[in-house]
């Protein structure tokens, strides 16, 4: 009777100790497989293509050729480009040329133009001057000559041509040449007496210098 009751109370303690073993036993178990579910994972994201490529180290060689090509197409089109500015400065340089020459062959076609109205004034004087049957000749003639002489300065005066001031004037080397000397009580030592031929400015540059006259001291008498 009392080892019944003994086995009864030892009872709960082996089957609480036997289901905590195999609750151990299971729990174990679990972990393992987890570890064995997370290992499998990690492998297979390694193994998984596509993701990630190992990076590939360039070809020096390929770099080189790559450059080498860049730079003679830069080269070619540098050239292209000169080609063509030499080509549009030749052709500048033969049309400046061009307009240069006709530019002298030209140049004085305004003055000509205006010299034209000159010069039949005195072909019309010289037909007065010349006819038998007209009635003072001589006068008219001379009044063709004298609007012909103001035509001119007209033109001339136009083109800023001016005269250089000679007469009564000191002498001056850089507008008047000396031809002669004259003794004179008159006028001081230096002074231009006549004008022979007129001297001309164009602009403020002398074309032609006066021909004068200029005067000198008289020699004293010998006593």
């Amino acid at each position: 009777m009392a080892e019944n009751e003994k086995t009864k109370e030892d009872a709960p303690v082996e089957e609480v100790a036997g289901k905590d073993t195999e609750s151990g036993e299971a729990k174990a178990e679990g972990d393992a497989i987890a570890d064995a579910a997370t290992s499998e994972e990690a492998t297979a994201t390694c193994e998984t293509p596509g993701e990630e490529k190992p990076i590939e180290e360039e070809d020096p060689l390929k770099e080189m050729e790559a450059k080498l090509k860049s730079a003679e197409e830069a080269t070619r089109l540098e050239h292209d480009r000169l080609l063509r500015l030499s080509a549009e400065f030749d052709n500048y340089k033969k049309r400046s040329q061009r307009e240069m020459t006709d530019f002298r062959k030209y140049a004085n076609e305004s003055l000509i133009k205006e010299l034209l109205t000159v010069v039949d004034n005195l072909e019309r004087a010289v037909d007065v001057g010349t006819s038998p049957e007209g009635e003072g000749a001589e006068s008219s003639m001379m009044e063709g000559v004298d609007l012909t002489l103001k035509g001119i300065l007209k033109v001339l005066e136009k083109y800023k041509v001016t005269g250089v001031e000679a007469s009564g004037k000191p002498f001056d080397p850089n507008f008047h040449q000396a031809v002669m000397q004259e003794e004179s009580d008159e006028h001081p030592e230096g002074t231009v007496l006549k004008e022979l031929q007129k001297g001309y400015l164009l602009h403020d540059r002398l074309i032609r210098p006066a021909m004068v006259v200029v005067s000198k001291a008289k020699a004293q008498a010998e006593a």
